[in-house]
């Protein structure tokens, strides 16, 4: 059979793609451009309403440019709305986050057979291998499901609540994915500084990086989004202390105004989070920190607005995803006062984007003259180093292959 799979949204719905690919494959799928696929996943997100609205594009080109294809379709935008994609041209099945482990299951294959899969209860699937589909990093994840409840956020009920895998399952996943190859792992998880709270068995985030942080195999682990509160000291000194950590930290901020963030029902306060980047800054001055931010939050004034902007400005940052306020039907947030015009959103959501740039561009050129550790991907021309720069290289190497670069400039580098 002829699969293809297409993802939309974090690198949690990227991790169980490749759960998904890899259970394909091991069933002997063989893996297709969707114009040319029997069976084609779509694995939704619904963070925002553009979300939803290119996962609807892309099916609808699917089914126009390959009629015969059978489209199953999962993922948040399939379980939080699965009217709205039910009748789309080629949708044989939706399966909704719940049942997302046993999708193999429910797959339209041309003919019966059997097949293990990688589900919660079962072992993992054969790992789909470095180059598969433009891979290079294996993206494996170790928790999902939010309990936070964030006002904002839909989230924790297409998600569900907080669910671990267990240390076993995530070391043996760890373990196929070193041996299929893969010379980089990146953690995740919807809610991932949460892992192990639901296990009660004593394991936490912290246990499960020192457990990977003795791994003696040539492979480096990088973290994804952690929540502010969620990034320990503890976590910081795994990190700074161990190589088989990458120097790159995503905590997600959403607004520098105390009482925006109260309205977010995040956590924390914007003082907390800059004394928070300038520690690690302080214990790893090379290390990537990046951010999300909302524009454009019901009830956000354009002296709200500013203190997000001004504060980002001097913080040490090396990039922002800038995200456009986006009612999402069934969070609080919807139902709050002081929506902030469209056109308001736009013109905020612009300077933002304007000080990521800056900000990328300072962190940029801080690195120029450093030497990086670096993993070549694509063609061969191209590498990403610890620190998260993509950067060409003048002559190819092999792909997978870990190098020394100097980085000669914002975007070039020279291979050691």
């Amino acid at each position: 059979m002829k699969y293809a799979v297409v993802t939309f949204g974090c690198r949690v719905n990227q991790a169980d793609s490749l759960e998904i690919e890899g259970g394909l494959r091991a069933r002997g799928g063989v893996s297709v451009p969707p114009a040319q696929a029997d069976v084609v996943v779509v694995n939704t997100c619904s963070v925002t309403g553009a979300a939803d609205q290119g996962a609807r594009q892309t099916i609808r080109r699917i089914g126009r440019d390959n009629p015969r294809a059978r489209i199953v379709v999962t993922g948040c935008y399939a379980t939080r709305e699965p009217g709205d994609l039910a009748d789309l041209p080629g949708v044989v099945r939706l399966v909704p986050n719940p049942e997302k482990d046993r999708l193999l299951a429910q797959v339209p294959w041309p003919q019966d057979t059997s097949v293990r899969y990688a589900g919660a209860e079962g072992p993992c699937g054969a790992p789909v291998q470095p180059g598969v589909a433009g891979r290079t990093a294996f993206t494996l994840r170790v928790q999902t499901g939010c309990d936070q409840h964030c006002s904002y956020c839909i989230i924790p009920t297409t998600r569900g609540a907080g669910r671990s895998r267990p240390l076993g399952w995530v070391l043996d996943a760890v373990d196929g994915a070193v041996a299929a190859g893969y010379r980089e792992i990146a953690l995740c998880g919807v809610h991932l500084g949460s892992y192990g709270r639901d296990l009660r068995d004593g394991s936490s985030l912290a246990t499960l990086l020192r457990r990977l942080g003795g791994i003696p195999a040539d492979v480096l682990f990088r973290i994804s989004s952690l929540e502010p509160m969620d990034c320990t000291p503890e976590i910081v000194d795994l990190v700074a202390s161990s190589p088989r950590f990458a120097p790159h930290f995503h905590l997600p901020l959403q607004h520098g105004d105390d009482a925006m963030l109260r309205a977010m029902r995040r956590p924390y306060t914007a003082a907390s989070f800059e004394a928070l980047v300038h520690g690690i800054v302080e214990r790893l001055p090379d290390a990537c920190i990046g951010t999300d931010v909302i524009a454009g939050f019901p009830g956000e004034t354009e002296a709200q607005a500013d203190v997000l902007a001004t504060r980002l400005e001097r913080l040490p940052l090396s990039y922002l995803h800038v995200f456009a306020y986006s009612d999402r039907p069934g969070t609080e947030a919807t139902g709050m006062a002081g929506k902030v015009d469209g056109a308001a959103i736009r013109v905020r959501s612009a300077r933002l984007r304007a000080v990521g740039d800056k900000l990328a561009g300072a962190f940029r050129a801080s690195q120029v003259g450093t030497v990086r550790r670096a993993l070549v991907v694509d063609d061969g021309a191209a590498v990403v180093t610890d620190n998260y720069l993509k950067l060409t290289i003048g002559t190819a190497r092999t792909r997978n292959e870990w190098v020394q670069v100097r980085v000669d400039g914002a975007h070039s580098a020279t291979v050691c």
